[in-house]
């Protein structure tokens, strides 16, 4: 009520005005033009310093990742990639071109290591180098010309899921609880998909502990 005597007051006050001024009043109404991507735009994690635009799945991911890495100033890792840590643990101490004599997945079965019985394992060290892994693959998907490094680095970078999807099984999460792309089978897939460079051997050994949870 209070609000159409206030429209109807503005609408007097309106039509008085014109007729009391010698020329006719117009009233225009500022538009806005809200771009709500650009509002919701926010800047890019300090491990994302190239231009290229990342898939949406990466993209997505890089809020939660921002909360757990921080990156190592003056130091890169690739061109125009910094260095990052997550746990205390930077990427530059896992980093898989460290390794002489074998293949991205030959250094990621050598380095990600589980004990015996997978329960027994690490799940945040092995989280904080696979949230290092994430963000070192965002860092290189957002710079021109990187699609060999991307393919190399993506087999330890499945290796890690493979291993953390190991140890939740182990310690009795159910299949519902890690969803499709979180169970061991399918994290066996992507990393034999993505063995760049590996051996028979290697592959193997993959396989072998896909038994093991």
């Amino acid at each position: 009520m209070l609000r159409l005597i206030l429209l109807a007051l503005a609408g007097s006050l309106y039509a008085l005005l014109a007729a009391a001024l010698p020329f006719p009043v117009s009233v225009t109404r500022p538009r806005f033009n809200y771009n709500e991507s650009a509002l919701r735009k926010r800047a890019n994690p300090c491990f994302v310093t190239g231009s290229v635009a990342l898939a949406k799945e990466v993209a997505d991911s890089l809020p939660a990742l921002e909360s757990t890495v921080t990156c190592v100033s003056g130091v890169e890792v690739a061109p125009g990639v910094p260095d990052v840590t997550s746990g205390g643990i930077k990427f530059s101490s896992i980093d898989f071109r460290k390794a002489a004599g074998v293949s991205p997945l030959g250094f990621a079965l050598k380095t990600f290591t589980t004990p015996d019985d997978p329960a027994d394992a690490d799940l945040n060290t092995l989280q904080s180098q696979l949230n290092d892994y994430l963000a070192f693959e965002a860092g290189v998907r957002s710079q021109p010309g990187t699609s060999a490094l991307l393919g190399q680095l993506k087999g330890p970078k499945f290796f890690l899921q493979f291993q953390i999807a190991r140890v939740q099984t182990a310690q009795g999460a159910s299949e519902a609880q890690l969803g499709a792309a979180g169970t061991v089978e399918h994290q066996l897939g992507k990393v034999v998909k993505n063995a760049v460079g590996a051996s028979k051997a290697e592959i193997d050994a993959v396989n072998a502990l896909a038994t093991q949870v």
